[in-house]
């Protein structure tokens, strides 16, 4: 396997275990280090890009699926939309372990190549009208495998670069990966709409408008009718995952430097500000995350029933929220860099609050006169979670409480828990609109959450008196 020293040149771009590392000296980073971190991020990014396609495909392929003849009830769909987001937390919790045990380069590998397994299945699932929601279920709960992917990517990531460019590197994976979600949710319009991969993929099915009464789906008479390919959903994305797959056996490494004792990483549960970051960024990406997983059926169910709704609403804009909420992950984390993640942090969290109330002003429409409002309330909303996500993160980057050797189990640690938020908020989200019609309740839950955060953040990094941590 590689073996990367200082001036050794002519190996960086060999994939395996390199021996020596030290990002932090000048002249190691210029001369060898930076194209070693570059590589393994350009690979990382679309790793992740696609961990998160993976992990959201669902919240895509939900809004469509009573169309193409399943019957299944508001809460049912809810709960397809969500179960990723319980498998994929919680499989992040040893990915938050596994490469400083077993390597950066086997971690992605085997993450990316798990990918196959939910896609192939839904593939074929998709084409059948006939299976069964435990079915689907079943599947939901595979597509975690993307959600886990996150934390060995950023604590992987996190290890390759300098402490001063810990915001940009991190926000970059970060953020370009994130935006995984928002193509899933954009590219699944258009490729269940025709047969683009022709007999490869299989026969169109029939798709129905319809709305739901009475939680139930009840088709709509004189409605659109049309072949879709359902199946293109999961279909569109196997062959990157393949190609990304081989890249990373032939290109990613390792860092034996980062390698320790799974007893030495498990000190970080001893450490103040561990505990700390986990909340604040639970508050950042759960919400990010959570809303991401929430946000086509909530317009579906909210707006995409009403009289003047067009056809396909749901994933005509659903897709805007994660696009804005991850482009903006990088210059959460440049903005940082230049101020303090604790300073953009209060900013953004603020914002997060007063957008989050305000869009309740539009939740309980007549006419489709103020969706533009509901759009224009929730996009606000995840621009301030994408600037948190970027914040938050290169908090932990540069605390003087996480050294070399903790900085990235505390950064998996911290996403495993944070993530959990892509299976609260849409099951929040269906208790409130099965009980009053509108997700009101939650967003009033979740401010109280977040006003809560901003104290905790103003107590340990922002008020007057408090020690000097470097956030």
């Amino acid at each position: 396997m590689a073996s990367v020293k200082p001036g050794t040149e002519s190996s960086w771009l060999k994939p395996g275990w390199i021996q020596d590392w030290d990002p932090e000296n000048e002249d190691f980073w210029a001369r060898t280090g930076k194209r070693i971190a570059w590589k393994n991020l350009i690979i990382s990014i679309p790793a992740l890009h696609l961990a998160f396609a993976v992990w959201l495909l669902w919240s895509a392929v939900v809004v469509n699926l009573n169309s193409m003849g399943f019957g299944f009830t508001v809460g049912e769909l809810f709960w397809l939309a969500a179960v990723p987001g319980l498998t994929g937390p919680t499989l992040r919790i040893p990915h938050s372990f596994f490469p400083s045990k077993a390597g950066g380069w086997i971690v992605h590998i085997v993450s990316v190549a798990s990918l196959l397994i939910p896609l192939t299945w839904m593939f074929f699932a998709l084409k059948d009208p006939n299976t069964a929601w435990s079915t689907f279920m079943i599947i939901g709960a595979l597509c975690g495998f993307g959600g886990g992917n996150f934390a060995s990517s950023m604590s992987n990531i996190s290890s390759f670069f300098p402490t001063s460019q810990q915001g940009l590197g991190l926000g970059l994976n970060a953020g370009l990966g994130n935006l995984g979600v928002s193509s899933v949710q954009f590219l699944t319009r258009f490729v269940v709409g025709a047969g683009i991969f022709g007999g490869i993929a299989g026969a169109s099915a029939i798709y129905q408008e319809g709305k739901f009464v009475d939680n139930q789906w009840v088709t709509t008479a004189g409605g659109t009718v049309k072949d879709m390919w359902l199946q293109n959903a999961a279909f569109v994305w196997i062959v990157p995952t393949v190609i990304v797959l081989v890249a990373a056996i032939l290109f990613m490494n390792s860092l034996r430097a980062f390698s320790s004792p799974l007893s030495e990483q498990l000190q970080i549960f001893k450490l103040k500000h561990n505990w700390v970051m986990t909340w604040l960024y639970t508050m950042a990406f759960g919400s990010f995350i959570g809303y991401s997983a929430a946000f086509p059926l909530t317009i579906k169910v909210v707006y995409g029933d009403l009289p003047d709704a067009p056809d396909g609403l749901a994933l005509q804009y659903a897709f805007l929220g994660p696009l804005l909420g991850s482009l903006i992950r990088p210059v959460g984390g440049w903005l940082s860099d230049k101020f303090s993640g604790a300073k953009v942090t209060l900013g953004a969290g603020i914002g997060l609050i007063a957008s989050s109330l305000a869009v309740t002003m539009f939740t309980h429409p007549t006419n489709m006169d103020s969706f533009p409002y509901f759009l224009g309330m929730f996009l606000i909303m995840f621009t301030c979670t994408g600037l948190l996500n970027g914040s938050t993160f290169r908090m932990i980057g540069v605390i003087k409480q996480f050294t070399f050797q903790t900085r990235g189990p505390v950064l998996g640690w911290t996403s495993a828990v944070a993530a959990y938020g892509a299976f609260i908020i849409p099951i929040v989200f269906k208790g409130a609109i099965e009980a009053n019609g509108a997700p009101d309740l939650g967003l009033y839950i979740f401010v109280v959450f977040y006003a809560v955060s901003m104290v905790i953040l103003w107590y340990f990094y922002l008020r007057k008196d408090a020690p000097e941590y470097g956030a």
